[in-house]
């Protein structure tokens, strides 16, 4: 009975409100990222020979560089939903070399020892649930854009509208 009443807004409002929560939510995550690396101290170097080619092969200060600024920019930007595609591609690739280098586990012989790296922690290898996480939002911004509440179908409007 109460889904009478509730499904038929949640159907309007979904293509509106779904994808923003979701680019508010995995912008802010990175912008956090990135704004901690900017304060922080530069500790690529200790890992720079577990990242996947071709990073492994660049300096440990450009690494840091473009990890902080796609952080930040990109953060920003799915926030506002402003190139939303490239940001979520770039963002993807960040996340896959942080999960190679940094939380995938360093060895593992079967799928249930790989599972108990499924989780949330602060101890190095073997803790890829959250990248994990960021992945399949960041795939899903990738696939469905920025929705109606951003700046690129704002722009993407305006441009159907000159012509």
């Amino acid at each position: 009975m109460i889904c009478n009443y509730i499904c038929p807004g949640l159907k309007v409002l979904a293509p509106w409100a779904g994808l923003l929560f979701l680019r508010l939510l995995i912008g802010w995550e990175f912008l956090d990222s990135g704004l901690e690396k900017w304060g922080g101290e530069n500790w690529f170097a200790d890992i720079q020979s577990d990242f996947p080619f071709p990073f492994n092969h660049l300096p440990a200060e450009l690494n840091w560089q473009l990890a902080m600024w796609f952080e930040i920019v990109g953060g920003v930007a799915l926030m506002l939903g402003l190139a939303t595609r490239f940001f979520a591609f770039a963002l993807l690739v960040v996340t896959w070399v942080a999960t190679v280098a940094v939380h995938w586990p360093a060895e593992w012989h079967s799928l249930a020892e790989l599972w108990q790296g499924y989780v949330i922690t602060d101890e190095g290898h073997g803790n890829f649930k959250l990248p994990l996480l960021f992945a399949v939002m960041l795939w899903a911004l990738l696939f469905q854009g920025g929705g109606r509440l951003s700046l690129d179908a704002l722009i993407g409007w305006l441009w159907c509208r000159r012509r």
